[in-house]
């Protein structure tokens, strides 16, 4: 709900054309991430059970974005560059691809089904 609603806000005032809405929840979603990881999980004990709540409920209902580039930059860490480099690289690229298939699908499921688009 605070992603569908700041993102509603954002880009309702200024009313570009570019998403600025979720371009901001994604970053924002990304600082606190990091933020709150470092200060809870590197600096001081967090229960599993807290950390799940935080990072997967909060955070992940919030964006996945963060995720995305906390798990890239933990490759990176790792010094793992090229794994790092396919997950960062491959997957917008293949959201891109799955979302544009499932448009697909569900357009000719419509067709299929009632005969129009």
């Amino acid at each position: 709900m605070v992603r569908f609603w700041l993102a509603g806000l954002v880009q309702g005032r200024t009313g570009s054309a570019f998403p600025l809405g979720t371009f901001l929840v994604n970053l924002s979603g990304c600082f606190v991430f990091g933020f709150l990881y470092f200060l809870f999980v590197e600096r001081a004990a967090l229960l599993p059970e807290i950390r799940a709540l935080v990072f997967i409920g909060f955070l992940g209902g919030y964006t996945t974005f963060s995720s995305w580039s906390f798990e890239t930059l933990g490759l990176l860490r790792e010094k793992s560059y090229t794994l790092a480099a396919w997950y960062a690289l491959g997957s917008p690229v293949a959201g891109l691809a799955a979302t544009w298939a499932g448009a697909v699908l569900a357009r000719a499921l419509l067709y299929l089904i009632s005969g129009r688009y």
